[in-house]
C-alpha cells in the first residue's frame, strides 16, 4: 500500500494536472481499483470512470475518462490534446494528454461528468448509498 501511494504521488507530480488524485478521492464513494496495466483507476461501486495511464517509468501518458459519445466527439474536434480513449472503447472513452493545453477547469468538469455518468447507471437506492457513504476506500 505504501509503495502504491508513493507511485501515485510520483506519477501525479510528473504532469500538469497534479491535483487529479486529490480531486477524485474527495468525491463520495470513489475508490481506487487494484493496480492493473500500470494504471491508477478510479471507480464508483466497482465501475471505473477515470484512470491515469502510466508508462514504463511510471510517467503519466494519458488521463482516460468516460463521456457521452457526442460530447467526446465534440471535444476531440476542439482540442488536439483530447483523443479517443487509449485502449478503451473509442465511443465512450476519451484520453487527455497529461501535459497538454486542456484548461484545468475543463478537465475538472469532464471528471465530474464521468463520475456522474457512471453514478447515474446505478439504481436510485444504490446512488443514495454511494452519495451518503463517507467511506473512501483505496481498493488495494
Amino acid at each position: 500500500m505504501i509503495e502504491s501511494n508513493c507511485k501515485i504521488w510520483e506519477a501525479m507530480h510528473k504532469m500538469r494536472y497534479s491535483w487529479i488524485d486529490d480531486y477524485l478521492m474527495q468525491k463520495p464513494g470513489v475508490e481506487k481499483l487494484p493496480p492493473q496495466w500500470n494504471w491508477i483507476r478510479y471507480a464508483i461501486g466497482g465501475k471505473m470512470f477515470a484512470a491515469v495511464c502510466l508508462g514504463e517509468q511510471n510517467e503519466p501518458y494519458y488521463i482516460t475518462l468516460k463521456l457521452e459519445p457526442s460530447e467526446g466527439s465534440f471535444l476531440r474536434e476542439q482540442y488536439e490534446d483530447i483523443i479517443p480513449g487509449y485502449y478503451m472503447n473509442k465511443q465512450h472513452w476519451n484520453s487527455i494528454k497529461p501535459n497538454g493545453a486542456v484548461p484545468d477547469d475543463l478537465v475538472k468538469d469532464l471528471l465530474d461528468k464521468a463520475y456522474g455518468l457512471v453514478l447515474g447507471r446505478f439504481s436510485k437506492k444504490k446512488q443514495k448509498e454511494i452519495l451518503e457513504s463517507g467511506d473512501k476506500a483505496d481498493g488495494f
